[in-house]
This record gives structure tokens, sequence and C-alpha cells, in this order.
């Protein structure tokens, strides 16, 4: 490729030694080289310049590749797009990028690789027509709308990459007061979720059957983490896939322990705020006391299972809850992201699992209600908070780790990222 110092171009990579290596590369060649270490970086440094190629990476943490493309064709036009990735795409973002992108290059390659594609950019740049070159942009901004607009949705290696190395880094540096205050409404928020299964499964049973009352609690129930996901949140069961940051090497051991830590405490905070909400605005007495006779039988049948009973019911909850979490970030739309949140909750609420922030609000609520008048003769003498903490709390959070952080978050890296791990 020949020297030609008039020549620019921009490099937008959020790893650094993708920026390092290509910045490089072009810079010995007499390019006038400029880097941004984000996509948002990127989008402002288009925006002062004209630039004669822009090679871009896809997974950001800030903004992906096509919504980098988006932005900047309203300051750059006519300037070829390199998109660069290190992992696979789903089929319409791979067809969105070799019809309008230039050219479509897969880490790792090699100096040569992105040399090639790089003069076959810029020469085209130089030969081609404007009507030619505004065909070619019309076609991307189709692509893009189609894309953007949330038809599709990223396939499993792209979920994993963006699970580790950008979704678990950002929650592990997240500031403490955020995190609190979001930690706090995710307990809420299953609260609430837990709130309406048991007001819809206190007489179901009677009218539909066992079976059929135990899915419409689940399916209630699902609220709850549709709130946290939609909405946005922070929950320690769904933060239990940090777990692939940790063995991609992309948090350390004491960031994973001390947000973990922070967000059960902060989740544990909100269920029991809801708990008063729920005990002071006497609801419970609703249908004759039998919504709040619903939550003590719940409560109690809880702290009476045994230890191994709490364990493996944790293990299978948070592996359906982890899921629902990863089904929901391939989702493009909202309503793609609840529908892969309501089967797997409502299929763990169903098989009766146990969801240790679920029974933050449970559990309590059922103590603060065993002394009322329709409780007598229930055989509450378990219902108490040590036994809620030890039979059912400890037990329950041990297994929702080993379900959600070990079955999902660890298998998923070890399936899709630890080849190419550094």
């Amino acid at each position: 490729m020949g020297t030609n110092t008039k020549k620019r171009i921009l490099i937008v990579d959020d790893e650094n030694i993708v920026v390092d290596s290509c910045s490089k590369t072009f810079r010995e060649q007499g390019f006038d080289v400029d880097v941004a270490l984000s996509g948002l970086e990127g989008v402002r440094k288009a925006s002062r310049g004209d630039f004669d190629l822009i090679i871009t990476d896809y997974m950001m943490a800030d903004l992906n590749g096509i919504e980098l493309v988006e932005c900047v064709r309203r300051t750059n036009p006519h300037a070829p797009v390199i998109m660069i990735t290190g992992y696979p795409t789903n089929d319409l973002e791979v067809k969105a990028a070799k019809t309008g992108v230039f050219e479509y290059l897969e880490k790792p390659f090699s100096p040569e690789e992105i040399n090639s594609v790089a003069r076959r950019a810029m020469e085209w740049r130089e030969h081609a027509s404007a009507e030619d070159r505004q065909e070619v942009y019309s076609r991307l901004m189709d692509k893009l709308d189609l894309v953007t607009s949330g038809v599709g949705f990223s396939a499993p290696a792209a979920v994993c990459h963006s699970v580790t190395r950008t979704v678990s880094p950002g929650k592990a540096r997240l500031p403490i007061m955020p995190l609190l205050i979001l930690g706090l409404f995710a307990g809420i928020y299953i609260g609430f979720g837990a709130a309406l299964a048991t007001l819809v499964g206190h007489d179901a049973a009677a009218f539909t059957g066992v079976g059929i009352a135990k899915l419409l609690s689940g399916l209630v129930f699902s609220v709850g983490l549709i709130l946290v996901v939609v909405a946005g949140a922070e929950l320690f069961t769904g933060n239990n896939l940090m777990i692939a940051a940790i063995a991609d090497k992309k948090i350390t051991m004491g960031e994973l322990l001390s947000k973990w830590g922070i967000v059960y405490f902060a989740n544990f905070a909100g269920s029991l705020l809801l708990v008063g909400i729920m005990y002071y605005s006497n609801l419970w007495k609703t249908a004759n006391f039998g919504v709040g006779a619903q939550a003590v039988a719940i409560a109690n049948a809880k702290v009476n299972l045994t230890f191994s009973e709490a364990f493996f019911r944790g293990i299978g909850c948070n592996w359906l809850v982890c899921l629902a979490v990863w089904m929901a970030l391939s989702a493009r739309q909202i309503s793609g992201k609840i529908l892969a949140i309501v089967f797997p909750i409502t299929a763990f609420v169903a098989l009766g699992f146990e969801h240790c922030i679920a029974n933050m609000y449970f559990i309590p609520m059922g103590i603060l209600l065993k002394g009322a008048p329709f409780a007598a003769g229930m055989g509450l003498a378990r219902l108490t908070w040590g036994n809620f903490i030890t039979a059912n709390l400890i037990p329950v959070t041990i297994g929702n780790i080993i379900g959600g952080a070990g079955f999902v978050g660890l298998l998923y890296w070890v399936v899709y990222l630890r080849k190419k791990s550094v």
C-alpha cells in the first residue's frame, strides 16, 4: 500500500493491543492515524474530521460497531468502514456488514490482512463515482434500519462475549451508590413478583388444580425479573453470570466478591422494605385473610426443607434464572426480552425451585404474619428468623451460585471463549 501522509485513518477499538498494533502498522507507512478507545470517543472524533478510512471493532462497552457506523455516517458519509470482530455473529449482523460495511474481518488477523483490506477500501473510495458511493451507503442505511429496529437476536457466542467482556466489567466497576440503589430496586421488584404470585396462588388450585395453579403463579412471578431487566436493577442471582469475566481475567476476584456482597445485601434491604409496605398496607387481609394464610404457608414450607433439598432446589432455580437473563440479553426488542424471561421463570416457580432473593420476601412476610389469628394451628414452630437464615437462605444461596455461575456463566465461557482468552 503506497504511502500518503494526507490519508487519514480512524481506528476504534476498546482493546489496547488491537489499537496499538493497527496504528503502528499504518503509521509506519506514513498515514495520519487517530485512535479511539471506545465507541463514543470514535463518534466524537469522526464528527470533527473527514477520514479516508474507519476501522472499528464490533463489540465495545458503549456502542457496537453497527451503532457507531450509523452515527458517523452523518459526518463521514463516504469513508469506507472495515469492521473487525473477535467472535462469530448471527446471520443478520454478518449480512448487514457484508452488504454495507466495506469489509468484515475476524480477529485475529495479520498486518498483511488488514493492509490488504485497507488498500482496497481506499482505492475504492478514490475511484468509485459519487453515485456508486451513494448506492452503497443507501444499502448500508437500509440494513442499519433493519438491525437497529430490533429484528433478530444475538447468537449465543455474541451474548457470551458481551456478558464476559462488556456487561460484567461494567457491573464490577459501577460506583457504590448506584449499585446500592439498583440493588435495592431489584429486591423490591422481585418482591413485587412474589407478592403477586402469593395473591394468584392463594385460591387458584381450587379452581384449576395444583399443576395449573403453580403454572399461573410462575407466570405472574415473572414480572419481577422483567422489571429488573427492562427497567434496570442489580440482582444478585443474575450477577452470578459475572463469573465468566473472572475466568476471562477481565475482572478480579476481589471486584466480583465485593459487588456480589453489596448487591446481595441491597437486595435483602429492598425485599424487607417491600415486606414492610405490604404488611402495613393490610393487603394480606384480602379474601378473608386467605392471602395472608397463603403467605404464611409458603414461608413455613420453605423453612421446613432439609439443607440438601434447599440446596438442590437452589441449583435448579438459578440455572433457569440465569438462562432467562442470558436469553434476554440476546433479544433486540423489549417484547423479545419479556418472552425470553417469562418461560424459564415460570418453569422455576412451577417446579418448586428456590430463589434466595425471592425468599427474602416470602419468608419474612410469613414470619410477620405467623402471630395473626388465622395462623393458629398451622404448625409454625420452625418459622423463625434463625431457621430462615440457616435452613433456607444459606443453602439456597449456595445452590443459586452453583446453578447460575457454574452451569451457565462458567460453562458457556468454556464453550465460546476459553480458546480465545489471552
